[in-house]
């Protein structure tokens, strides 16, 4: 029988069932990927933008809780978000495991509508550990990208999983754009804790979006059913094709949120004007997110195109490269200017490791393997504000882009070495 036999015959009996087994079509009405996709856009941009809205004035709150001096308010912020990250870390592989078990959409609106609840409350916060609890709840029931991720990797198309991934991206990065933006200037304008609010609605749209539009017939996977149920989760994450990628999503969530306590007080550093720096700060983290946004999908359609690793580790070093002259900033501007550049770069990485996750897991591992690798992502969203804070409030804000950069810098060559491996490995254990 021909290949070309053989892939329509694997078509007709896949016809209906998206890659974890959901039902889209043949005896029931069809999901349309394309329908799932662009609602699940339009929700997580509305998360994103709500976790993203407080965070740069999110210091200066702080200020109006009573700790006073900067260097205490940058080391509060890195610990505030570094909580939530560090509690992820434990529970996102456990939700990793119930998608595979219960389905990915219960999983998104548990995160959207956990975050509601957590964000709404911290509008009636009076002390910092207010915020910090509340953090550490939050952390513990959400995690809407990685929902996302897992739920559009398992149902779009291969041919154009890069394209899907990409648009998810698209729209977190979006979201980290327009979230900072808007809440500089809302808290300027009306206030703290009116800011807060209006995340929370964000949220509670987002939860609402997924609810109506978002399809998912989920059929789990029997056990017996082709899956080797004894191979361990973290014996396929520490093959080295996947190390390296996982080590990626850590990496480049620790360089992200290690500057991001301490971004807004270096904006008004530099500005020498802390009554608008919450705008400024807004403008410095929007932009970012703005280019990335813009980049994602046209690196995640050329990365179907030419293969996701080159840009992956082209990408890699574009960031880290453009870290280092932050360090040398001398006005708000050219910060700003700098992070334009390094959100198209960035917009590459994260669309690009996660295609190439997907493309080296089997579907119905997938939600699980996403879970470790948000475990991951957790524990640099973890480790980068406390690194990040505490190294500002010791040398100063400029050694903390230095850090950064150098740790993404690193970070690419260890990639490269694992991807060898990876192919010394198949070279070794193929026939002759």
């Amino acid at each position: 029988m021909s290949t070309a036999a053989l892939d329509s015959g694997n078509t007709e009996q896949n016809r209906g069932r998206d890659a974890a087994g959901s039902r889209s079509g043949s005896g029931s009405a069809r999901i349309s990927w394309r329908r799932n996709l662009y609602a699940l856009w339009i929700s997580q941009l509305l998360s994103v933008m709500g976790f993203s809205l407080r965070v740069p004035f999110l210091p200066f709150f702080l200020g109006d809780l009573g700790i006073d001096s900067t260097e205490t308010q940058a080391l509060w912020s890195g610990i505030i978000m570094s909580a939530g990250a560090g509690v992820m870390a434990i529970t996102a592989p456990i939700w990793g495991s119930l998608a595979d078990r219960y389905g990915r959409k219960p999983m998104l609106m548990r995160a959207q509508f956990s975050a509601f609840f957590t964000i709404g409350m911290m509008v009636f916060a009076t002390q910092a550990w207010h915020l910090l609890g509340l953090r550490l709840i939050e952390g513990a029931l959400a995690g809407t990208v990685t929902a996302a991720t897992a739920l559009v990797a398992t149902s779009m198309p291969k041919e154009r999983l890069g394209f899907g991934l990409g648009m998810i991206q698209t729209a977190v990065f979006s979201g980290a754009a327009l979230g900072p933006l808007l809440g500089g200037v809302l808290a300027d304008q009306v206030g703290y804790r009116a800011s807060f609010g209006v995340s929370s609605i964000m949220l509670l749209s987002s939860g609402l979006i997924t609810f109506f539009l978002v399809r998912e017939r989920f059929t789990p996977i029997r056990r017996g059913a082709g899956i080797p149920k004894q191979v361990s989760m973290w014996k396929i994450v520490a093959a080295p094709a996947l190390l390296g990628l996982v080590t990626v999503m850590l990496a480049v969530r620790f360089s992200a949120a290690a500057v991001q306590p301490i971004t807004p007080l270096f904006v008004g550093e530099l500005s020498h004007d802390m009554a608008n720096a919450a705008t400024t700060a807004g403008i410095a983290m929007g932009v970012l997110g703005l280019t990335s946004a813009i980049s994602s999908v046209f690196l995640g359609r050329l990365g179907d195109k030419r293969g996701h690793r080159g840009i992956l580790l082209i990408c890699m070093v574009g960031c880290g490269l453009v870290y280092l002259p932050m360090a040398a900033s001398q006005h708000p501007w050219q910060l700003i200017a700098l992070e334009a550049v390094f959100g198209i770069f960035a917009g590459g990485t994260i669309p690009s490791a996660n295609a190439l996750i997907a493309n080296l897991t089997a579907p119905e591992r997938r939600g699980a393997v996403y879970g470790v690798v948000a475990a991951a992502s957790s524990v640099g969203g973890f480790l980068g504000p406390l690194l990040g804070a505490g190294v500002a409030a010791a040398f100063g804000f400029r050694f903390t882009f230095l850090l950064t950069g150098i740790v993404l810098l690193g970070v690419t060559g260890f990639v490269i070495s694992t991807a060898r491996r990876a192919r010394e490995q198949e070279t070794t254990t193929s026939p002759a």
